[in-house]
């Protein structure tokens, strides 16, 4: 077994500590998994429970789940204990490497990290190799945690989707590509400002052979220099961007992304140019990129077109937890009845500000829509606070307005388990429309 004779502690048991204890039992590891909350210990039933704290803390190493922190604001007692007596605190995705190396496989791994897009571009990308017929796994932040994944042969390679969170824990992990899309403020609570945030995205160079990075942004540009990176942009001259909307490098057009459907807008413009520079680090040829890209069929709640009523388009961006990402769903309709709300980030919407002009009407939702609807009010924009999506999308419908784009701008954990939830309630209330329509 991989990782007989090796002792791990795994504490908090979501999506990726279930996965992470249950992979690491099955490459023959010693676990003792735990969580603080008595139901979810209960609810795990099944795997070997021990809080690592009333043990005598020998580990190869501690896995935290990505949400609990390991240094700011306040650090897990099990990290405080972990650091001080020399264990590493390490993500799946380092494990999940270290188990790929020990079994002889030289699979490649390829990591993507970004404020916004990291998870359309990873897709993408797993498209893109798939569709040239290399074996490929994704996941990581998306979809399958690292550890759920299984072990590649040499040929296949990994995408990874890397979190600010999982930049935090890594030993050795090294990449044989690795992107950074872009950079606006976030997580702020868990890496103390805008330079601990930069700092843990920028550690996705540490160890890669080839890096690409955004240049639509200041901080990604400053590292893009430094590491001398392959340059991406949605709008901008780059070593790959695009021109209005024809894909391009330095050998010509590429592909008029007019043609890939899921990819509307600047933002999924960068991803675009991001991913080809990836797949073209990795051997792929220029041509077989340029017919991947249409068929790319996009991710659920990212900008995701739900249905077409009376000629009213709804789309689902539940994704968009941030003002940053929303700006990227406004800015590709003209006339919008916005659905926003939920738990604000920092600076709430008032970065959205160029774009109120495009929002015929916004319906407000959840914890903070007091807040929001105070910022659109200093800018003149109409708006009416329908506290939940039940009331919120008959409403917009019936503005008239020729879009309806929930686009939240803010998390979800006020009224959902998560973005997805947020979503999947927009999409079957859409659902209920049509139905009445067809009635």
């Amino acid at each position: 077994m991989i990782f007989s004779g090796r002792r791990y502690a795994v504490v908090g048991l979501g999506r990726s500590g279930l996965a992470a204890s249950r992979a690491l039992i099955a490459l023959g590891a010693k676990v003792d998994a735990w969580d603080d909350r008595e139901e979810v210990r209960t609810a795990a039933g099944d795997l070997p429970m021990r809080d690592p704290l009333g043990s005598d803390f020998e580990y190869d190493a501690l896995v935290l789940s990505p949400g609990i922190p390991h240094l700011l604001p306040r650090p897990h007692p099990a990290a405080v204990r972990a650091r001080a007596d020399g264990v590493p605190i390490l993500s799946d995705a380092e494990l999940l490497f270290q188990a790929v190396r020990l079994s002889g496989s030289r699979a490649r791994f390829i990591g993507i990290t970004g404020t916004n897009g990291k998870s359309t571009t990873t897709a993408l990308l797993a498209h893109i190799l798939a569709s040239a017929g290399i074996r490929v796994e994704a996941g990581g932040n998306l979809g399958p945690t690292a550890l759920a994944l299984p072990i590649l042969p040499d040929d296949a390679a990994y995408v990874i989707e890397m979190s600010s969170y999982m930049l935090e824990r890594l030993a050795g992990l090294h990449f044989a590509v690795a992107a950074m899309l872009n950079i606006s403020p976030d997580h702020l609570d868990r890496h103390g400002d805008m330079q601990g945030y930069i700092a843990a995205k920028r550690a996705i160079f540490e160890r890669c052979d080839c890096a690409v990075a955004g240049v639509d942004d200041e901080p990604s540009r400053a590292i893009a220099s430094d590491v001398g990176a392959v340059t991406i942009s949605g709008c901008q001259p780059a070593d790959v961007w695009c021109h209005g909307r024809v894909l391009r490098d330095d050998a010509g057009p590429i592909l008029d992304l007019e043609q890939a459907t899921a990819l509307p807008g600047i933002h999924n413009a960068q991803n675009a140019a991001a991913a080809y520079a990836m797949a073209r680090a990795l051997g792929i040829a220029r041509n077989e990129i340029a017919r991947a890209i249409p068929s790319f069929p996009g991710l659920p709640h990212r900008q995701q077109r739900v249905a077409r009523i009376r000629g009213v388009l709804f789309i689902n961006d539940s994704k968009a937890t941030n003002a940053d990402a929303a700006a990227r769903a406004l800015g590709c309709y003209e006339r919008i009845a916005w659905i926003a709300g939920g738990i604000a980030k920092a600076g709430g919407i008032a970065p959205l500000a160029p774009l109120f002009p495009r929002i015929e009407r916004a319906l407000l939702i959840g914890q903070d829509a007091p807040a929001l609807g105070a910022t659109l009010a200093a800018h003149g924009v109409p708006f009416e606070i329908s506290a939940t999506l039940d009331r919120a999308v008959p409403v917009a419908f019936a503005t008239g307005a020729p879009v309806v784009l929930l686009s939240p701008a803010c998390a979800s954990f006020d009224q959902y388990s998560g973005f997805e939830a947020r979503g999947e309630h927009f999409m079957r209330l859409v659902a209920d429309l049509v139905r009445a329509e067809a009635a």
